[in-house]
């Protein structure tokens, strides 16, 4: 089989420069596990829970690979201060960073040898982590599924790799091989696919949940939250309708909108709620036909780039 080899696999141990996101209620060890014994970066998401809660996760995942996995932390998380001791204690090997600035942690992770990776959604960001110590950057456009930034993946990974020198990986978009193709001459040296893993067979969401990221088509997918300053991208359903309708018909509360949001994506991830559930998914699922074994999904997305590079 061909390969693609870049600076991110020399950087992290991986076979194949494919990240697979940290997505909350869904990145978990057994999804995380099988992507990287398929040659990518499997990644568990440290979400909202606690700390027993990763470290249960992380041992779980040692079980079933002996491959380099990530763990996502969420800096607006009630418990960022255990799970970041935890990635220290367990010698995780990659840590990813969103939702907040990582300074505070960034020191004693870069100093124990961990392979620190934030994402980011703008160039000023991209410097100041990278003054900070970061290995390298995942430049994510408003392309993405869940929390999402301004500007545009096709606009902001050359405008990221331009501006640092550590590697960049783009995401948000991207899920097949004409995306990697495309990440490349960008200037990027990897992607992170999170909607495209959802329809991997060792994902463990809901049904319901697949069906409708394999059944979404280009328009499918609706953002909420902007006028709050927190945009989120998932599925258009009953309750990402009614949330823009509430925004639109008043002011809507920072406070009205966590009681009205709470719950909803692990209603969606876990019961495969079809009413109160937001099933959060970036603009490539019209991309996303079938559910496959996450080992077709990265060997099918690298041979088709490899083509397409002239690898």
């Amino acid at each position: 089989m061909k390969t693609i080899k870049s600076k991110i696999c020399a950087l992290t141990g991986i076979t194949y420069p494919v990240f697979q996101g940290g997505m909350a209620w869904i990145s978990e060890a057994r999804l995380a596990a099988a992507v990287s014994n398929a040659g990518g970066l499997g990644i568990i998401s440290a979400m909202n829970a606690d700390a027993s809660y990763l470290k249960s996760q992380i041992k779980l995942c040692r079980k079933l690979t002996d491959k380099p996995f990530g763990v996502n932390i969420m800096l607006m998380s009630p418990f960022v201060e255990e799970v970041a001791k935890v990635v220290l204690d367990e010698k995780v090997p990659v840590v990813t960073t969103g939702a907040g600035m990582p300074g505070k942690y960034m020191a004693g992770w870069v100093d124990a040898g961990i392979c620190v990776i934030p994402v980011v959604a703008s160039v000023a960001f991209a410097k100041r982590l990278e003054r900070m110590g970061a290995s390298a950057l995942i430049a994510e456009g408003a392309e993405a599924g869940g929390h999402v930034g301004d500007l545009n993946t096709m606009a902001l990974v050359p405008q990221v790799c331009d501006a640092v020198s550590i590697p960049v990986v783009a995401a948000g978009g991207i899920a097949d091989g004409r995306g990697i193709a495309a990440a490349f001459m960008l200037g990027a040296e990897g992607v992170q696919c999170g909607t495209r893993f959802l329809a991997a067979e060792e994902c463990q969401i809901h049904q319901n949940y697949k069906q409708k990221i394999i059944f979404a088509g280009d328009t499918d997918t609706i953002v909420t939250g902007k006028k709050l300053g927190h945009p989120v991208r998932a599925l258009k359903t009953p309750f990402t309708r009614k949330f823009a309708q509430m925004e639109n018909d008043h002011d809507i509360t920072q406070e009205e909108a966590d009681n009205y949001g709470a719950g909803a994506l692990r209603r969606a991830a876990l019961e495969g709620d079809e009413k109160t559930g937001c099933y959060m998914a970036g603009q490539s699922a019209g991309l996303v036909k079938k559910i496959q074994p996450a080992r077709e999904i990265i060997e099918e997305m690298i041979q088709q780039a490899a083509v397409l590079l002239k690898i």
